[in-house]
């Protein structure tokens, strides 16, 4: 890794936190994943997510049985494992200017439940690559038991830049 830009270098074949979080655009709670395992660029990621009983969604799911939403699931943790995948792949004189964002999914099937202290192994394999889009497959599994697939499709789009609110006290 540079330690100048805190990029991971090249042959790189996992990410820690720091360096998920200096390439995505995601923090609390969307951020979604701790740690990629395997990485094959344009290919494959393997991914890690840690569940814990603090995540925000589980203050009202099922209180008195907390399983995450299949929407936090499913999604969430799909799109950090492609944004990363995704966003190696960005020129970096263009990777502020560009984010990879859903446009659909697909054949979404949820199989169990997913609850506190539960370690996700997420599975991101890519069936079509474009320029701007990239179709993937995705299977998450608990202890080898599978709980959740679905097939997904992303797409780059420009970022906007965000402007000052009107009113805002210059410095």
């Amino acid at each position: 890794m540079s330690e100048q830009t805190n990029q991971p270098s090249a042959d790189t074949q996992t990410m820690d936190i720091n360096q998920i979080m200096s390439i995505l655009p995601h923090r609390y709670p969307f951020l979604l994943i701790d740690r990629l395992i395997e990485i094959e660029r344009k290919k494959r990621v393997v991914a890690l997510k840690n569940v814990t009983i603090n995540e925000p969604h589980f203050a009202g799911h099922f209180p008195d049985f907390p399983i995450m939403p299949g929407r936090a699931h499913h999604r969430g943790h799909r799109a950090g494992r492609r944004g990363a995948a995704c966003s190696r792949s960005i020129p970096q004189p263009n990777a502020k200017s560009k984010l990879m964002v859903f446009r659909s999914i697909d054949a979404a099937k949820f199989r169990s439940p997913v609850v506190p202290g539960d370690q996700l192994r997420i599975e991101v394999t890519v069936l079509n690559w474009r320029s701007n889009a990239v179709k993937m497959r995705g299977i998450v599994t608990v202890d080898g038991k599978l709980t959740c697939e679905a097939t997904v499709m992303c797409a780059m789009t420009n970022r906007k830049p965000v402007e000052p609110a009107a009113g805002a006290a210059a410095e």
